[in-house]
């Protein structure tokens, strides 16, 4: 079974793996450290004695909070394990006070984006061009937001 648990700086050779599976362009371990650093950073993994089959990154900042990332292992999708990552993302935001949570994922990530509808997100803007790829055009980013706390609307 798959467990969630709060990681720090001591995890970032290991998200950075994952993040290395799950994306064309990963972050490093130094990428992430340095996010992880920052204020209001909080991180959850999924994962269990093997190790991690996913992990979310989020910002909190003045009643605002932003998934950085969501990362799943291609071979560990299909799960469950993006929903409970992204609730447990939303879990940190709320808990700083957040009213809203935002993040943004490629027009053409069709999992991705169920996966956030089913979270309550709803698309809130799009971003034109914002993901470049190394083969073939840029794709367009799409803005989503999840009402957190009630004080938003």
């Amino acid at each position: 079974m798959t467990e969630l648990l709060p990681v720090g700086l001591e995890a970032t050779a290991a998200l950075a793996e994952v993040h290395a599976a799950a994306f064309d362009k990963p972050w490093s371990a130094k990428d992430l450290a340095a996010l992880m650093e920052s204020p209001g950073v909080g991180a959850v993994a999924a994962g269990s004695d093997a190790g991690f089959d996913g992990f979310v990154l989020v910002r909190s900042v003045a009643g605002e909070a932003e998934v950085l990332t969501l990362a799943v292992r291609p071979d560990a999708r299909r799960a469950g394990i993006g929903l409970a990552l992204t609730e447990a993302g939303a879990g940190i935001a709320a808990a700083t006070g957040a009213e809203v949570l935002w993040l943004e994922v490629a027009a053409d990530n069709d999992a991705a984006i169920s996966l956030y509808r089913r979270a309550g997100f709803e698309a809130a803007g799009r971003r034109a061009g914002y993901y470049q790829r190394a083969a073939g055009p840029a794709v367009d980013a799409i803005v989503l937001r999840r009402v957190l706390n009630s004080g938003a609307s």
